[in-house]
């Protein structure tokens, strides 16, 4: 008599049948994010060769690709199938660029500037940030909107107003304006500024300095200080990156008034859970490891303008999300209020520097 046989079944684990599925949701959300993605990298290209337009070299391509995106928008008008991806450059995009950042400053470069020059810088942003907020609500501006310009004014620029924005939530409109605002005039700072140093008795040190505690963008601070010469130029530069590291510690800041905000207005601990958003500690946290001098250079050589280009995406994405219609109901409050903050702070640093040194 035979003997019965014996069948051994064997079950899928978990894990086999959970890995197909897996990478099905995985290219299936590539795919769907993939139309936006190529669009939001076509019009970063697209601005840095109109980067090099004789004239148009001293803009940032966060800038023209910004007004790129909003031409686009409003005029031929955004692909539906392409908003997932769209999305996904002005939000995940944007903090891993943030975080890159970070690898552009040292601590050791606040050393650089000095107790003296980083106490101007630090009074300059905390006044003017203040002043701002305070204007704004004195004129009627949304204090959203009020807080992007002022983030944008006091810190640098485009990458401050859309920094500013993971913890405040504005609507993308007001982002959008704030980044037009700061825009505009830290372009005019830009080629005001380089008239100024013989006219304000003031040595290429103290105009460098000046320079980078009050002009918005990276990019404008060096187009300006470099024109007073060498000197101007790598202390402005210093200064500015020395400015852009307080960038953590606002949005930080303002990411516990917000929690506070809501839970004022009684919303439940979800919604007023504390936005310190996960870019910012990953910001400091490369900061600290650049200080220790142990990225290799030929690393740098790629990330420092990969993250300038994943910006640029991040703010083609913010374009191609902005209607033009809409902007036109801010009125122009908010663009007063952009050019009241501008002159405020080149005021008030101006004053500081000439009263301290």
């Amino acid at each position: 008599m035979s003997q019965p046989s014996i069948v051994v079944t064997t079950h899928p684990t978990h894990h086999a049948t959970h890995h197909p599925h897996w990478a099905a949701r995985f290219w299936s959300l590539l795919i769907g994010l993939l139309p936006g993605l190529l669009l939001t990298s076509a019009v970063g290209i697209t601005a840095y060769g109109v980067r090099r337009i004789p004239g148009m070299n001293n803009f940032s391509p966060m800038i023209i690709a910004i007004l790129l995106g909003i031409t686009l928008h409003n005029t031929i008008g955004t692909p539906r199938r392409a908003y997932a991806g769209v999305v996904f450059s002005m939000r995940r995009v944007l903090r891993l660029a943030i975080i890159l950042l970070g690898l552009q400053l040292t601590a050791q470069q606040v050393g650089e500037v000095g107790a003296t020059g980083m106490g101007i810088i630090i009074a300059t942003l905390l006044t003017t940030f203040v002043a701002t907020k305070a204007l704004g609500r004195l004129i009627g501006v949304d204090r959203g909107l009020a807080e992007l310009i002022a983030a944008g004014t006091s810190i640098c620029g485009a990458s401050a107003v859309i920094a500013t924005n993971t913890v405040t939530r504005a609507h993308d409109e007001d982002v959008a304006y704030a980044v037009a605002c700061v825009t505009v005039f830290g372009s005019l700072s830009m080629f005001i500024y380089p008239a100024l140093p013989g006219l304000l008795h003031l040595d290429p040190q103290h105009f460098g300095l000046w320079s980078g505690a009050s002009i918005h963008e990276i990019a404008q601070v060096v187009a300006a200080a470099f024109q007073d010469g060498q000197q101007a130029g790598e202390f402005g530069t210093i200064a500015k990156l020395s400015r852009v590291m307080l960038l953590a510690p606002l949005v930080l800041t303002l990411g516990l008034i917000v929690t506070a905000r809501a839970a004022r207005r009684g919303e439940d601990r979800v919604q007023a859970k504390a936005p310190l958003p996960w870019f910012v500690f990953g910001f400091i946290a490369l900061i600290g490891v650049n200080s220790l001098h142990v990225v290799p250079l030929e690393a740098k050589h790629v990330l420092v303008p990969a993250t300038t280009f994943m910006l640029t995406m991040a703010l083609a994405a913010m374009g191609l999300e902005t209607d033009i219609r809409k902007l036109r109901a801010r009125g122009l409050r908010p663009l007063a209020l952009g050019a009241a903050s501008w002159i405020f702070i080149a005021g008030f640093s101006l004053g500081l520097v000439k009263l301290v040194y």
